[in-house]
């Protein structure tokens, strides 16, 4: 018995992993645009998986919950990351689509200071020179 057989979970082509592939990436497409499918696209050569439970998981199961509208949900993963540290790229996507999703610069910037009380000012001003980025590239493009 095989990975794949004794733990269904791990079969990322079942028909209902598929289909929460599939409802992950309209969601995703819904708050990112490109970025999250750029992204899962990027691990095809090296973990498929990993991009299959982003797309199945994160945006599929978690990200489609109904328990927080959009503008929240990436109000929190903007916190989130910044609290973290170290993920400033995907930090810099999803201030992308928080700017996707109807927040104000000012509410994002906002958010990283807030975070900044309990991450720290280094993590806070990692985060805040990201969304420099973030907000130069669309007014480059605007």
């Amino acid at each position: 018995m095989t990975a794949e057989t004794s733990h269904p979970q791990h079969d990322v082509n079942s028909p209902e992993n598929l289909a929460r592939r599939e409802r992950g990436l309209e969601v995703a497409r819904s708050v990112d645009g490109e970025a999250a499918q750029a992204v899962i696209d990027s691990l095809a050569d090296i973990s498929p998986a990993l991009g299959h439970h982003i797309a199945a998981f994160g945006f599929g199961d978690v990200y489609a919950r109904s328990g927080l509208d959009p503008r929240s949900r990436q109000l929190v993963t903007i916190g989130v990351l910044t609290a973290l540290g170290g993920c400033e790229p995907q930090l810099r996507i999803h201030i992308g689509a928080a700017l996707n999703v109807g927040l104000t610069r000012e509410e994002i910037i906002e958010a990283i200071l807030h975070a900044s009380v309990y991450a720290g000012f280094p993590r806070a001003l990692n985060a805040t020179f990201a969304a420099r980025e973030v907000f130069a590239e669309r007014d480059a493009t605007d």
